[in-house]
């Protein structure tokens, strides 16, 4: 989870650099071509593409369709709000994933998990403090990218059950590729070499974030690792203040507390639950 922060951090900045000049169904095909390039050397290691089938080709496909509407969405809403708040509307995402995850993969939900989850919803709320005449066409974009995040996230926790994460993260690419590029040829645009730069960091990070991600499942409940990314917020914030000026005050600085409060709990409770887990005897064995 500390690769996927800190990768997601860059790909916010790399994104919303690639796309003040260039579409983003070009910039979402590129960062899937490329990835699938960057993933080769594990792919080789993994055994080879013979290695990369897969029973469950079907979700897969769904899987990724969604993922891909709510990134395109989350792309153009770097456009048009700042970075805290994209990334700030984008964490009502774990109410969805611990709803999704207890419905679907039949995770409880615990009084922690809730209270992880409510202490990091209230510091986004304080962040991003819509108007009185609701959500922007921007903030709505968010919110529409957080609800294909969650049930994006709830189905890789469904996969991880069966496929390996090199798996998981080529078929991503594949089926992305396959759905942007006739849409990315309709508006293609060739890029100047800082635009390269910016494209071919969108495609590092967005190719080993999600390697991160999907390890991350391998070894938690997603109801567990989600809520972890609440970290995202003000990390961003500090750096939408560093690189764009973009504003920081008070309550967005109670509202990161809140979020670090909220996993705070979330870690403690996983850990004491998996330390349990270690010491309790062996029913089996008496």
């Amino acid at each position: 989870m500390a690769g996927w922060l800190s990768l997601m951090l860059v790909i916010a900045i790399a994104g919303r650099e690639a796309t003040r000049q260039l579409p983003v169904f070009q910039v979402m095909v590129l960062r899937s071509l490329m990835g699938l390039l960057m993933l080769a050397p594990l792919i080789r290691a993994h055994g080879g593409l013979a290695s990369m089938k897969t029973l469950r080709i079907r979700d897969h496909a769904a899987r990724n369709t969604v993922h891909y509407v709510a990134q395109y969405a989350w792309m153009a809403a770097l456009t048009l709000i700042p970075l805290a708040q994209v990334v700030a509307i984008e964490f009502t995402m774990p109410v969805w994933t611990l709803l999704l995850a207890a419905l679907f993969l039949g995770e409880r939900i615990t009084g922690w998990k809730v209270l992880a989850v409510a202490l990091g919803l209230l510091g986004v709320a304080l962040i991003v403090r819509p108007g009185a005449a609701g959500l922007s066409a921007g903030q709505a974009i968010a919110l529409a990218a957080a609800v294909g995040f969650a049930v994006s996230i709830t189905m890789t926790k469904s996969l991880t059950r069966s496929d390996d994460v090199v798996v998981i993260i080529f078929w991503m690419l594949v089926i992305q590729s396959v759905i942007g590029l006739v849409p990315a040829l309709m508006v293609w645009r060739w890029p100047t070499p800082t635009l390269w730069a910016w494209v071919v960091l969108v495609a590092f990070c967005g190719t080993f974030s999600h390697f991160c991600m999907a390890s991350a499942m391998r070894h938690a409940d997603a109801t567990v690792v989600v809520p972890m990314d609440f970290l995202r917020v003000p990390l961003t914030a500090v750096a939408g203040w560093l690189i764009y000026a973009e504003r920081l005050d008070l309550l967005m600085a109670v509202g990161a507390v809140l979020i670090l409060a909220g996993n705070l709990v979330n870690v403690r409770r996983a850990g004491a639950k998996s330390a349990t887990a270690r010491v309790a005897p062996d029913p089996g064995r008496g």
